[in-house]
Parts: C-alpha cells; sequence; structure tokens
C-alpha cells in the first residue's frame, strides 16, 4: 500500500492550499487497506521531530498551537506508539508521555475527514524546524547521558512536592503563603547540599536543559515569571514565544525545582487572578484582558524580587552553617560555599550562551489596569517565598526577558 500513500503525500503534503489536502485525503479515504502504512508514516514523521531537538511535550503543545486541540490528540496518538518501540526512555520523557492526550479513534467522524486531519497535521510535522537540543534522542548510544539519578525522588523532593500540593489546595492565603515559603527555603537549601556534595566528590556533572511550555493566553507575564524563577534557583531561562516554551539551564536539582515551584506558582496565581477578577465584575468592571494581563505581570514581577531575596538570605544562612561545621570562615566570609556557587553560576552562564549564542532581551507590554496590578501584587506578597516584611508596593512599568 506504499505506493497509494507517496501518491496522497505527494499531492497533499508538498503543495499548498486546501485542495492538495483534499485531493489527498480523497486517496486515502478510497484505500482502508492503506490505513496501518499511513499511520506507520506519521510515527516516521513524529521520529525525526525528535531528530530535530522536539520532545513529545514540545510537539503537542506546538500542534495545538498551530492547528487545534483535535490534530494535537492525533499527535500524541502517533507519539505513543513511536515511543512504544523502545525499552526505556529517559525520565522526563516518561513523565511527558504519561500527560499526552489519550488515543484518536480512527477514522472518526468519517475516512475523509480523518485522512484529511492526517495530512495536514504530517505537513507541519515536515516543516518543523530544528530547535536547541536538550539531551539525546532516545535509542541512541548516548541516551545514558544527562540523566536524573536512576534511584527514587530524593526525599526533600517529596516534601517539596507535598507542600505546594498543600499550597495550591488551600482556601487560605496565609496557609498558602507558609506553605510555598517553606518549600522555597528547602529547594535552596537542597539546590545548596546538592552543589556541596559535587564539590567534595569532584563530580562530573554539568549543566542539562528542560523545556517548559508557556502558552497563551498572557504567555509574556508567564515567561516572565518563569524567568524569576530560575534565575532564583540558580538556571538560565532563554523564552522562544514562537513555539510556545522556554528553555531552562541549570544543574538537575535546581531543574526540579524550577518545574516545580513554576507550575504551583501559575495555579495559586491563576486561582488568585480568578477571585480578583470575580469581585471586579461584581462591581460592574468590563476589562476583563486588561485586567489579567495587569495581575499577572505585577504577579510575575513581584515574585521576582522576593525569590531572589529568598536565595541570598537562604545562601547567606548556609554559609554561616558551613563556616561553623568546617571552622574555615573568616570575617570576610571566605567559606568554600560560595567559590562552589560562583563555579556552578559560571557554568551554567556558559552553556546557556553555547546552546542560544544569539539570544536577545525583549521588552514585552507593561501593564495598563492599575487595580489588576495592585491585585496581582497583593498575590505575589501571599504567596512570597520566606519574607514576612512587605515593602512599598512599585507601580506598573514594562518588564525584560531574554528570548
Amino acid at each position: 500500500m506504499e505506493p497509494v500513500i507517496d501518491q496522497a503525500c505527494a499531492a497533499a503534503l508538498y503543495a499548498e492550499g486546501d485542495a492538495a489536502l483534499d485531493t489527498g485525503a480523497s486517496l486515502l479515504a478510497a484505500a482502508p487497506e492503506a490505513d496501518d502504512a499511513l499511520h506507520r508514516r506519521g510515527e516516521e514523521f513524529v521520529r525525526r521531530a525528535w531528530e530535530r531537538g522536539w520532545h513529545p511535550a514540545d510537539l503537542v503543545r506546538f500542534v495545538r498551537l498551530e492547528l487545534d486541540e483535535r490534530r494535537a490528540v492525533l499527535a500524541a496518538t502517533l507519539i505513543a506508539a513511536e515511543t512504544a518501540r523502545y525499552g526505556e526512555l529517559p525520565p522526563r520523557w516518561r513523565a511527558q508521555l504519561a500527560e499526552l492526550p489519550g488515543a484518536a479513534p480512527r477514522n472518526k467522524p468519517d475516512r475523509f475527514g480523518y485522512a484529511s486531519d492526517l495530512l495536514e497535521l504530517y505537513r507541519l510535522l515536515l516543516r518543523l524546524p530544528a530547535i536547541e537540543p536538550v539531551g539525546p534522542v532516545p535509542g541512541t548510544a548516548a541516551d545514558h547521558l544527562h540523566r536524573p539519578p536512576a534511584h527514587g525522588e530524593p526525599r526533600m523532593l517529596t516534601r517539596i512536592r507535598a507542600l505546594l500540593a498543600k499550597a495550591e489546595a488551600t482556601g487560605f492565603p496565609e496557609e498558602a503563603e507558609a506553605l510555598t515559603s517553606k518549600a522555597q527555603e528547602l529547594m535552596a537549601r537542597h539546590s545548596i547540599d546538592e552543589a556541596l556534595i559535587a564539590a567534595r566528590t569532584r563530580s562530573t556533572e554539568t549543566p542539562g536543559a528542560c523545556r517548559i511550555g508557556v502558552e497563551p493566553p498572557y504567555e509574556s507575564a508567564k515567561a516572565i515569571l518563569l524567568d524569576a524563577v530560575a534565575s532564583a534557583n540558580r538556571c538560565r531561562a532563554v523564552w522562544n514565544g514562537d513555539l510556545g516554551f522556554s528553555t531552562v539551564v541549570g544543574f538537575e536539582a535546581d531543574l526540579e525545582a524550577v518545574e516545580l515551584l513554576f507550575t504551583s506558582l501559575l495555579v495559586q496565581g491563576t486561582a488568585a487572578m480568578t477571585r480578583a477578577e470575580a469581585g471586579q465584575r461584581a462591581s460592574g468592571r468590563k476589562r476583563t484582558k486588561t485586567f489579567r494581563q495587569s495581575f499577572l505581570m505585577a504577579y510575575a514581577q513581584r515574585l521576582g524580587s522576593r525569590l531572589a531575596d529568598t536565595t541570598e538570605r537562604a545562601t547567606a544562612a548556609a554559609d554561616m552553617d558551613t563556616d561553623t561545621e568546617t571552622g574555615a570562615g573568616t570575617a570576610e566570609g571566605t567559606s568554600g560555599l560560595l567559590p562552589v556557587l560562583a563555579a556552578r553560576d559560571v557554568a551554567v552562564t556558559e552553556t546557556a550562551e553555547r546552546m542560544f549564542p544569539r539570544t536577545t532581551t525583549t521588552r514585552v507590554r507593561g501593564a495598563t489596569d492599575l487595580d489588576g496590578w495592585n491585585h496581582g501584587t497583593e498575590a505575589a506578597d501571599r504567596a512570597r517565598m520566606g519574607d514576612h516584611r512587605k515593602g512599598p508596593h512599585g507601580g506598573p512599568r514594562d518588564g525584560e526577558i531574554m528570548a
């Protein structure tokens, strides 16, 4: 049945316009015996995407952005079939596969429509750009490199995950603040402990990278929030707005912290925004879009400064603890911790610059709704990390991120 597939693909994939898609779909609809070969061709296109640097979550997200949810489900179906042939996959791949939507039934709502959807998806897959790899392609000889340790999740991360889950679930802002604050303190300490262990054991670990989805709406505010979380956890984030994600570069323990904290803060911020917006609507206001944009911009920028302060305090406290344990401290604070952290910061920066030699600093649109900004600032204060002292509120302004 390959000749039918080749003929349909030649008609639909390498020509522009709906007429070309209709021609290819008609050929396939008239050849039910070619169904299996058609799906194998799609799995081949998915495999080529891995070779261009894409991961499962990236691919589904991009299909959703460029086409729609229906074609995203088709992409997930092909991904599940293609990855099933590997005996082992990196942990992040397994986590992404577990979150894919369920398989799409074949030939629904009808053979022609289904074939048309597949061909439109294949057209997009064929034209995927190459992106920066954040790990080896599954099945290659190097697929054991840059993986997290094979043993179970460290107990500290399990505690952090539980604290953040409770913070997201509670309906009391003060409790959420306390839980999230404790989680960030544990993250900072875990990162420092990992750095010291690596230095003492002369570990050869190098910085890695992961991609985190930053999707519409209000993606610029979300990218700023992710940048703040990454910076506070000794990572670098680079936003690709066109493809709907940011690439975060850092050591593995810090990458895990960024993934956990960003997801939790986004959940908390969205819930707080919804509550604040309901109050605005009750008072007769209609500027929903500008309110939300301003809310999330304020939330992201306010949390950025709070996160940075928390990291500085945690580092200072750990530095003092290290001095006490080793007896090596001086009035100038010359313990072994700060040089270790500085060396890791340099390694992360160098890795990010090698991966993205041509990044630019992009200014994003500032907040225009004062009520949204004030509510977002208050929500950030409730979710802030560590410091329970309130400083003066800043005003709306444009933000900057690496892109």
